[in-house]
């Protein structure tokens, strides 16, 4: 009987499952200086632009790329710009590193192998997507901690790949119950192994200590009521990624392509946070930034 024939999971099953997906950040190449770095400055109110470009400087590969996103057209830049520390200076502390932790982190996933059903490209695509759109919000609103958003958008997701790749077979088990309409991701997830994504999600940010209120986001981004990190003046990061989530889904930019649904007429999920989607300058913002951020999952 497989575990998706109960309606509860046992703890020695779940814990199991829990372990072996897990055990897939143990299979991950090790992460570069320069990601290593980055990451740690998540939890550095004060650092420096000096310091930031001192970290990319140390890569010549990811230097260069900087530069490329710099120098693009989507920057309307008049004269080349050929140093780090003038890319810093040009888009600040906060979009160089983000542009630093898309291409890096996007690489590292795709020397993964999961199984049939899973779309790698189509994983990095919709966790970028993700966080174009969580930042583009952090920047227009009074969000706490805007400068995780980023991060919390980028991550928010990446449970469902310690699934696919640790637990292939329960996995495609996962897939086939959406497909039948059995329930939501969450909900196939419980059902077939005991865990949800997000929950392996923060398992895997807590193991890079990365700081609380970006775990938090990423462990109750379907819920985000159940964070409780807002305040009544500032919004939690967790309703951020909610919103950016429940955009791409509904606009066939879905984790899994059967999550897809057609958008309701004035389907606004930015709206109850401030945001009309419609709004040229917003949506300006977050094309180009994705398209300077295209080669790190194409």
């Amino acid at each position: 009987m497989s575990p998706a024939d109960n309606k509860f999971v046992g703890p020695l099953i779940t814990t199991g499952f829990r372990e072996r997906a897990i055990k897939v950040l143990a299979d991950l190449p090790p992460f570069s200086p320069v990601l290593d770095r980055l990451l740690a400055t998540l939890s550095n109110e004060t650092i420096s632009m000096a310091r930031v470009s001192d970290i990319i400087e140390t890569d010549t590969v990811i230097a260069g790329n900087v530069l490329k996103v710099v120098n693009s057209a989507l920057y309307g830049r008049r004269g080349t710009v050929n140093s780090v520390r003038h890319a810093v200076s040009l888009l600040g502390i906060n979009k160089l590193r983000n542009t630093v932790f898309a291409m890096s982190i996007t690489r590292v996933w795709r020397s993964l192998r999961a199984g049939e059903g899973w779309s790698m490209r189509q994983f990095n695509l919709h966790s970028v997507s993700c966080a174009v759109l969580c930042d583009a919000m952090a920047q227009r609103l009074p969000v706490m901690y805007p400068e995780g958003a980023f991060a919390a958008g980028l991550f928010h997701d990446l449970g469902a790949l310690l699934i696919a790749v640790g637990l292939p077979d329960e996995f495609e088990e996962i897939r086939g119950l959406m497909q039948q309409g059995a329930g939501t991701l969450e909900e196939c997830e419980l059902r077939v192994i005991g865990v949800t994504h997000a929950e392996l999600s923060v398992e895997a940010l807590a193991a890079w200590n990365l700081p609380a209120v970006i775990q938090s986001a990423v462990r109750f981004h379907d819920h985000p009521d159940d964070a409780q990190d807002g305040t009544s003046k500032a919004i939690g990061l967790a309703p951020v990624v909610k919103c950016a989530n429940d955009w791409l889904n509904a606009n066939r930019m879905a984790l899994i392509r059967e999550e897809e649904t057609q958008p309701e007429d004035g389907f606004e999920p930015f709206a109850a946070l401030g945001i009309r989607i419609a709004d040229a300058s917003f949506l300006a913002d977050v094309h180009n930034e994705l398209a300077s951020l295209s080669g790190a999952f194409t």
